[in-house]
């Protein structure tokens, strides 16, 4: 998998390609629909696919107090658009710029001229460009001055509706892990690399691992039954905490996953938390000892879900 940026050239290999463009955020199973009509319609052809995506979300250029929201990061974008059979990754830088340019001059700018593409998939709700002027029907019309073909792909439903990443939010938010999996195809997962704390959870026997949130969306504050993906391609069980530990002072939002059988030194390196259940809310305890009862029955109650979950 390859990484352009569109403020750089494109490879001539790499010119003549199919587009899946979008967002993308969190590459659910709609996000997925689109990729998957670009790929094979440049399979069809003998094209390579590229999967852009827009970084920063167009949101925090528009709404920059807005809560921390992202379902992925760009790498972990740029896998499951590999995995999904793209050739490259194509990252659109968002800015003031882009932002202003009418969505026909967009299309001539970027399709046209800088990717020399072939053809474009959308959703069909997709909108880009100057006041959302740009939508598919557009693309059409605007594209096939410049030979691009252009196709939409309509939502995918299930009993609830359409699947969007406002519904996996939504799940998240409340703690409902197995829903935001199913509409993802796969847990919900924080990467990061881990930060040298204060080692509180060293001294009660649970020495944890501590993540910065970032920009990701941040779950229901409270406990976790997780899998963690580990250096090396360990892979162990765990339960976490994510909120801002209120037992302890000063308040601090982290995440906190505790692996169990796992004693090694994972500081400063990267690794990647699933979340696949909440246990319950955080809590104050009224001391340590109450703290650890409840982080062993936790604990034991992660083991059993996770076994089930195998």
């Amino acid at each position: 998998m390859i990484r352009l940026d569109n403020r750089s050239p494109i490879p001539a290999d790499l010119r003549g390609a199919i587009i899946a463009l979008g967002n993308f955020d969190g590459f659910h199973l709609g996000h997925q629909a689109v990729v998957g009509e670009a790929t094979a319609w440049a399979r069809a052809e003998g094209r390579p696919a590229i999967v852009a995506t827009f970084d920063p979300h167009p949101v925090r250029l528009f709404v920059p107090e807005a809560e921390p929201f992202r379902l992925t990061t760009l790498d972990q974008r740029e896998e499951l658009f590999a995995a999904a059979g793209a050739a490259a990754m194509l990252v659109i830088h968002f800015d003031r710029t882009v932002a202003a340019m009418a969505a026909p001059a967009w299309i001539e700018a970027m399709l046209a001229q800088h990717l020399g593409a072939a053809g474009v998939v959308t959703g069909e709700d997709f909108t880009f460009g100057q006041g959302r002027g740009g939508n598919p029907a557009v693309l059409a019309e605007v594209g096939a001055r410049f030979g691009i073909g252009a196709r939409a792909v309509g939502a995918v439903n299930d009993a609830e509706g359409p699947i969007s990443s406002s519904r996996i939010r939504a799940a998240l938010q409340s703690g409902e892990c197995e829903t935001a999996a199913r509409l993802l195809t796969r847990p919900f997962a924080i990467r990061g690399v881990v930060q040298d704390g204060d080692k509180l959870g060293r001294t009660i026997g649970f020495p944890t691992a501590n993540l910065p949130l970032d920009q990701y969306l941040r779950p229901r504050y409270g406990i976790y039954a997780v899998r963690g993906l580990l250096p090396g391609g360990l892979v162990r069980n765990g339960a976490a905490n994510i909120g801002i530990r209120p037992t302890f002072d000063p308040p601090k939002e982290l995440l906190e996953p505790y692996f169990f059988d796992f004693s090694g030194d994972l500081y400063g390196q990267e690794i990647e938390v699933e979340f696949h259940a909440f246990l319950r809310p955080e809590a104050k305890f009224d001391g340590l000892d109450a703290l650890v009862a409840q982080m062993e029955r936790d604990c034991d109650r992660a083991r059993e879900l996770l076994a089930q979950a195998g």
